[in-house]
C-alpha cells in the first residue's frame, strides 16, 4: 500500500504536460507569425520597387515623349513645306537634295535647307541637354567604278554626314553638340527593290541623342580609309552606285 502511495506521488502532473505543449504551441505559432510577417514585409519592399520601376519607366516615356513633340514643334515650318520628314524623332533629308551621286559636294538646295533647320534646331538645343547626331546612308548598289575618292559606300556617307554637320556647325550650331556617323548601306529605310526605294535609303538623318550615351564624334575619312560606323541608327546621303 504504501508501495502504491510512493508510485503515485512521483507521477508528472497533467498540468506540467500541458503548460509544456502549451509553451510549445507557443512558439511554434510565433515562428509562423514572424515568417509571416517577413514575407509580407518582402513583399511590400518588392511591389514598393516594382511601382517605383514603372513610374520611372512612364517619366522616361512622358520626357522622350515631350522631347519629340518639341522638335517636331520646333520643325513645323520645313515640316509644312515637305522639306523634310520626321519619324521616331528623327529629321530625314532626301539625299538627292543635299548631293549629287556620287558626291559629297553640298548643292545649294541642300544648303538652303540646312540653313532653315539651324534656328529651329538651336531653339530645341537651348531648353534641352542633348547632342545632334548627323548620320548618313547610302543604297546597296556600288560605288562607280570611275570614283576614285572613295572606295565603298562607307567613305561616300561618312563624308556626307561630315559635309552636313559641317555646315551645320558654319551656319550657326555649336560644334560641340553635333557629331557625325556613318552607316553605308546598313539600315536601309526601305527595301532596295527598285530605284524609287534607292533613293528613298540615299539619305541623310538627324537625331537628338542624350549627352551619357552619345558617340564620339568622327574624324575626316581619307579616301582609301573609310571609317567604322558606330552602332546607332541615323541616316546621310547614301552611297549612288
Amino acid at each position: 500500500m504504501d508501495e502504491l502511495q510512493d508510485s503515485d506521488g512521483q507521477a508528472t502532473p497533467v498540468w506540467a504536460i500541458f503548460s509544456d505543449l502549451m509553451a510549445a504551441l507557443v512558439g511554434i505559432l510565433v515562428l509562423i507569425l514572424v515568417w509571416v510577417i517577413g514575407v509580407q514585409l518582402e513583399l511590400s519592399q518588392s511591389l514598393a520597387e516594382e511601382k517605383q520601376r514603372r513610374i520611372a519607366e512612364e517619366q522616361r516615356r512622358l520626357a522622350e515623349e515631350e522631347r519629340r513633340m518639341a522638335l517636331e514643334e520646333a520643325l513645323a515650318t520645313p515640316l509644312a513645306r515637305g522639306q523634310v520628314t520626321f519619324r521616331d524623332g528623327r529629321i530625314g533629308i532626301s539625299g538627292s537634295v543635299l548631293f549629287e551621286l556620287n558626291s559629297d559636294q553640298l548643292q545649294a538646295d541642300g544648303a538652303d535647307l540646312l540653313h532653315s533647320l539651324v534656328q529651329p534646331l538651336q531653339a530645341y538645343l537651348d531648353e534641352h541637354d542633348e547632342l545632334l547626331m548627323v548620320s548618313g546612308f547610302t543604297d546597296d548598289l556600288p560605288i562607280h567604278r570611275g570614283n576614285r575618292r572613295y572606295q565603298d559606300n562607307w567613305g561616300l556617307s561618312a563624308q556626307r554626314a561630315l559635309t552636313v554637320t559641317r555646315t551645320l556647325i558654319d551656319q550657326g550650331l555649336p560644334n560641340d553638340r553635333v557629331f557625325a556617323a556613318a552607316f553605308g548601306p546598313h539600315h536601309p529605310a526601305v527595301p532596295n527593290d527598285d530605284a524609287e526605294a534607292r533613293a528613298r535609303n540615299r539619305r541623310v538623318e538627324i537625331s537628338t541623342v542624350p549627352r551619357s550615351s552619345a558617340a564620339q564624334p568622327q574624324t575626316e575619312p581619307s579616301p582609301e580609309t573609310p571609317p567604322a560606323a558606330p552602332g546607332q541608327e541615323t541616316v546621310d546621303g547614301g552611297g549612288d552606285g
